[in-house]
């Protein structure tokens, strides 16, 4: 059985969209969403698959591609590409992965912590404060940072309330959000290689997953919470 894969005509159905982001089109053109709709989630559940021999899945979510418009200036109705995300194991193992396909190059995997919750991010923040070396010498392996760059992500201007300004780790420490983001091009996503390509660059983020499930799961003493 051949390999599921995003194809052309999913991004092309996407571009016809951005043209045409009316419910009227839409409905005409139904029938051709919902074939590169089940191509998608052929794709997506092999990316499940491949995650699940090296990390524990729970489950993967593809969004809906109708848009919330009610408290939104944008009232297009459709979104214009696929989204979906996939769950790790909780509560011992944290962070979460994400696959967008959009045409135009805009395609992308992100992964980490979007929207850490209040506790989790001050647990964070003062494992960065009581030390920062071991974060520092996975985020900085040349190996790592060959598939994920620099974090990304929204980040106060100043240290938080309680925290020193001028402390060393103070770069880590004010940010909201710790994610990486991995970039792709339209000829990317329609390769052959494309999806063994996700599943290998979410695996290589295994050590910062690691480091930060230990540290959600374990009080600044190391004790288990959990």
């Amino acid at each position: 059985m051949a390999t599921p894969k995003f194809t052309k005509d999913i991004l092309n159905f996407f571009k016809k969209l951005e043209k045409n982001n009316d419910r009227d089109w839409f409905n005409a053109h139904k029938k051709e969403f919902k074939d590169n709709e089940s191509k998608a989630k052929e794709a997506y559940q092999y990316i499940f698959d491949q995650l699940n021999k090296h990390d524990i899945i729970d489950r993967f979510k593809l969004f809906r591609i109708y848009r919330d418009v009610r408290f939104s200036k944008n009232k297009l109705p459709y979104k214009t590409h696929f989204g979906g995300s996939f769950s790790r194991k909780k509560p011992e193992l944290r962070g979460g992965y994400y696959v967008h396909i959009q045409p135009n190059n805009e395609s992308f995997i992100a992964t980490g912590f979007w929207e850490p919750n209040k506790d989790d991010l001050l647990r964070i923040r003062r494992e960065f404060e009581q030390d920062d070396e071991e974060i520092r010498a996975i985020i900085n392996d040349k190996t790592f940072k060959s598939v994920w760059g620099e974090f990304v992500g929204e980040e106060l201007k100043t240290a938080p309330r309680d925290f020193d300004k001028e402390h060393p780790a103070i770069d880590l420490i004010r940010k909201k959000q710790y994610i990486f983001v991995k970039k792709y091009t339209d000829k990317d996503v329609i390769s052959d290689g494309f999806l063994d390509d996700v599943n290998a660059s979410f695996k290589a983020i295994r050590p910062f997953f690691d480091y930060m499930s230990d540290v959600l799961t374990t009080n600044l003493n190391g004790e288990s919470i959990i």
